[in-house]
């Protein structure tokens, strides 16, 4: 890989990294397993590695911010995730964050 290309990468992944946790909260306002979540944030544009998103979510759901049950019902046992009250209250408040940070940086880009 180009020198470049790999500094690229690198500031890609930091400025995505904490994106995918505000993502994840956002998109768990209702129940939904591990596969299937990767797979709306991969149609909602933001692809994200299976390695990352699992140890994520058993993360989050450590810190108290997601909470997850097992769907034994079906011929495959799942476990479904679901944005805590704890979680929504972090994704409002990064949310608002986010959308300063956005107000701020469409400024800069316009001011050079």
């Amino acid at each position: 890989m180009h020198d470049d290309d790999e500094l690229l990468a690198t500031h890609l992944q930091e400025l995505r990294r904490g994106t995918v946790v505000l993502a994840c909260l956002l998109m768990l306002d209702r129940p939904d397993y591990g596969y299937a979540l990767l797979d709306r944030l991969t149609r909602a544009g933001l692809a994200v590695d299976a390695n990352t998103l699992y140890p994520l979510l058993r993360r989050l759901e450590k810190q108290g911010l997601v909470t997850s049950d097992w769907n034994t019902e079906e011929s495959r046992p799942r476990k479904f995730y679901r944005t805590s009250d704890r979680g929504a209250a972090l994704a409002a408040e990064l949310s608002r964050d986010w959308d300063e940070l956005d107000t701020v940086l469409r400024s800069l880009k316009g001011a050079s």
